[in-house]
């Protein structure tokens, strides 16, 4: 089980570093992640009160920090951070998904958008008349659209 630990942290921190580079990806709004910090941040309480006091978030610091006592954390911490990493995964998979379907939409409608910060799904819900049906049924299919 501590073994998990590590390899939920290494995804964790790789889609928090690649979700971003997804240029073409509409971005969901921000709150969207709310409930997955807030998930770790009780899960892990003690241990980022006893190990990460001094942490400073950001950079996957506080993930650097989990990983380096590892076999102190306990059993709820790792699963919290396990559950997050696969809801991550699951989450970057379904943006993948609508950015691929969208790709040509993006291109034709919203090349001068500039993309990110739901810039790129603002500019598709602009053209929504002339949206191809496969980027409409996408959007709705990972939950971007009604």
């Amino acid at each position: 089980m501590r073994k998990s630990i590590a390899g939920s942290i290494v995804i964790v921190a790789a889609l928090l570093i690649v979700a971003p580079a997804q240029a073409q990806t509409p971005a969901p709004a921000p709150a969207a992640e709310t409930p997955l910090i807030d998930a770790v941040k009780a899960a892990c309480k003690t241990e980022l009160t006893t190990f990460c006091k001094g942490v400073v978030p950001g950079q996957g610091r506080v993930l650097a920090c989990l990983y380096a006592f590892e076999d102190q954390v306990s059993d709820k911490c790792v699963y919290a951070v396990y559950d997050a990493a696969m809801q991550l995964e699951a989450a970057v998979a379904a943006l993948k998904f609508a950015a691929t379907q969208c790709e040509a939409d993006l291109d034709k409608f919203c090349a001068d958008v500039p993309l990110g910060k739901g810039r790129g799904l603002e500019c598709l819900r602009k053209n929504d008349k002339d949206v191809s049906q496969a980027c409409k049924d996408a959007l709705k299919q990972v939950g971007l659209a009604k």
